[in-house]
């Protein structure tokens, strides 16, 4: 990692930027607003996106793709999932051989349900291939800047990029674990950010502690069947992609997702919360390719459905409630409950 970029100047990718600048790395930050990248080299902050940090001197801010990319030995993305494709097959064209890409983005493609590492393998380079990985875990970007601890686990099938990647990124402040279960971490990461959506509908409505923990339970148990079906290990929905991004997603106030789902349980209306926000909240398109994914595998995700309803269909919260609590009653854990008739 002597020469990093990381590709998106958003809260993310701004606070892994700035991080990956305070623990001691050259590192070039990519910014697609104009606007935002002028006051950067100006101010050395993201006002916008990262407010009160001054960025150290090993830090760079670029508008050009090509100039941020070129010569990078390790390159990070942290754009919205519905603008990934687009931006990495810009990336593609200026990355040397052998590249490590490091997919910091927690959501599934439309239409192609694909994950982040998924549209990487399948995006060629102009002459020979990236070692690929995705970095996941409970994360908010303020405390990040803010030198909270924090853990995360780096997935790849690659292990000397995972390991390379563990050593340069952990310190007494950062603690970074491996994992070989790319399908894991990237589904875990992505539908959580449904659930935290359910989980603000569940405060809205003024729903107890005991609503939330149901809510994440449950949530879990849909994420892991979904993922389980598509090769994860189930193990990897107890760690930190997990269980510990869940817990940090469906109740920390600075939770986009879960503040959609607030908002939406105040009445408003999804356009209305959408046009007033800076960044995505992955759940919103999630919602649309988790449900289609889990159509595909013949799985039930009852959580995601109601979701899906309130979301695009308009559904009173309530009513999704109630259909939720008088399905067809079963035992936990059993087995031919997990895919539909």
């Amino acid at each position: 990692m002597k020469n990093t970029c990381v590709v998106g100047g958003g809260s993310w990718g701004s606070a892994f930027a700035y991080h990956l600048a305070k623990i001691g790395f050259p590192v070039r930050l990519w910014i697609r607003e104009p606007e935002i990248f002028e006051e950067a080299v100006r101010t050395r902050q993201n006002t916008v996106f990262l407010p009160g940090r001054i960025f150290p001197e090993n830090a760079s801010f670029h508008h050009d793709l090509k100039e941020a990319v070129s010569g990078a030995n390790t390159v990070f993305i942290a754009v919205p999932s519905t603008y990934f494709r687009k931006v990495y097959a810009h990336v593609a064209d200026f990355l040397r051989p052998d590249t490590d890409v490091v997919s910091l983005t927690k959501g599934i493609e439309k239409r192609t349900l694909l994950r982040m590492s998924e549209i990487v393998a399948a995006i060629p380079l102009r002459s020979g291939r990236v070692r690929i990985g995705v970095l996941s875990g409970p994360s908010f970007s303020k405390e990040t800047a803010e030198g909270h601890p924090t853990a995360l686990v780096m997935a790849s099938a690659d292990q000397d990029l995972a390991r390379r990647v563990q050593i340069c990124l952990s310190n007494e402040r950062w603690r970074i674990y491996t994992s070989r279960d790319v399908v894991g971490v990237e589904i875990a990461g992505a539908l959580k950010n449904i659930i935290a959506i359910a989980a603000g509908l569940s405060d809205a409505m003024n729903f107890g502690f005991n609503s939330r923990a149901a809510l994440m339970t449950r949530g879990l148990a849909e994420i892991a069947r979904l993922g389980t079906k598509l090769g994860a290990r189930p193990e990897t929905f107890a760690g930190l992609a997990g269980m510990g991004d869940l817990v940090l997603t469906c109740t920390g106030p600075l939770s986009r997702n879960r503040n959609v789902g607030l908002e939406l349980g105040r009445g408003r209306q999804l356009a209305e919360i959408v046009g007033g926000m800076r960044e995505t909240a992955e759940g919103i398109p999630t919602t649309v390719s988790a449900r289609e994914l889990a159509r595909r595998e013949n799985i039930d995700i009852p959580i995601t459905e109601q979701v899906y309803q309130v979301l695009y269909r308009r559904k009173d919260p309530r009513r999704a409630l109630t259909d939720l609590m008088t399905r067809t009653l079963k035992d936990e854990h059993e087995r031919s409950g997990s895919e539909k008739p």
